[in-house]
């Protein structure tokens, strides 16, 4: 049965996307990606929703792609195969995408492997909280395929190009210490304690003011691409922009009343 993703609300601020499949280490499924983007955009769209988790449902987080699947497609031949597999591979870059505009926090709770696609989803995410026996390997090498997903961009965005290449070479996995030291994980929790961790940190984010996050997110990503006096000009809309909204206004009264801020 292919994987499906479950969608909870364990707080009033937080939407849990779970990947479920536990038999197969949570492979990634057309469906998921579909709901994923479907979820995402409905989140979006609630104010209420301050921030988005990812987890994988059982021991693991996700496997990446299917490759029965794969192997399927690929029995069908290229005239008909290779239209199906970029169909495929464009909702995961769909998925991907709708994760890096998305206007507020997502936070990826990993547990277990994260391998291929799960690797580069969960680098897709905008913080990464990993259990101590997690692994991250890019496992694509290890069957004669390479990255998507965006896996690709986000390492050679994050490590040394030396380091970037290793991953995607060897599909060496990676524990989560190492992809901690590396900057790739930003906190690394006990074992069983990721998503819990990751509740914790978004109950932390939905107390931030949701329109400076959602500016702090959107200069980040256009930092990664543009120039100086681009990125200054940006700067100077958002933060004009952000002094007067009403979240503003609380975070000064608050400050100078010595008490903490109520943000909507």
């Amino acid at each position: 049965m292919a994987a499906e993703l479950l969608t909870e609300r364990p707080s009033p601020h937080t939407m849990v996307l779970t990947i479920s499949d536990p038999a197969a280490r949570n492979a990634l499924s057309p469906q998921v990606y579909a709901a994923g983007v479907e979820s995402l955009d409905s989140a979006a769209e609630d104010p209420s929703i301050r921030c988005v988790i990812i987890r994988g449902a059982g021991d693991h987080f996700c496997a990446g792609g299917d490759l029965q699947r794969m192997k399927a497609t690929r029995a069908l031949g290229p005239a008909e195969g290779m239209p199906i597999q970029h169909q495929s591979v464009n909702r995961l870059a769909s998925l991907v995408e709708t994760i890096q505009t998305f206007p507020k926090p997502v936070v990826a709770a990993v547990e277990g492997f994260a391998a291929g696609a799960g690797f580069s989803l969960a680098l897709a995410c905008d913080l990464v909280v990993a259990a101590e026996d997690a692994k991250f390997v890019m496992s694509y090498g290890r069957v004669g395929l390479s990255p998507d997903g965006g896996g690709s961009w986000q390492l050679v965005r994050r490590l040394p190009l030396n380091l970037a290449l290793e991953c995607m070479w060897l599909a060496e996995p990676m524990p989560a210490s190492r992809a901690a030291s590396l900057g790739l994980v930003n906190r690394m929790v006990g074992k069983g304690q990721a998503y819990a961790s990751a509740l914790a940190l978004a109950d932390q984010l939905a107390t931030m003011a949701p329109n400076a996050l959602a500016s702090a997110k959107e200069l980040a990503q256009h930092a990664l691409s543009h120039p100086l006096s681009d990125q200054l000009q940006l700067e100077a809309q958002h933060f004009v922009a952000n002094v007067f909204n009403a979240n503003a206004g609380e975070g000064m009264a608050a400050f100078f009343d010595k008490r903490a801020p109520r943000f909507e």
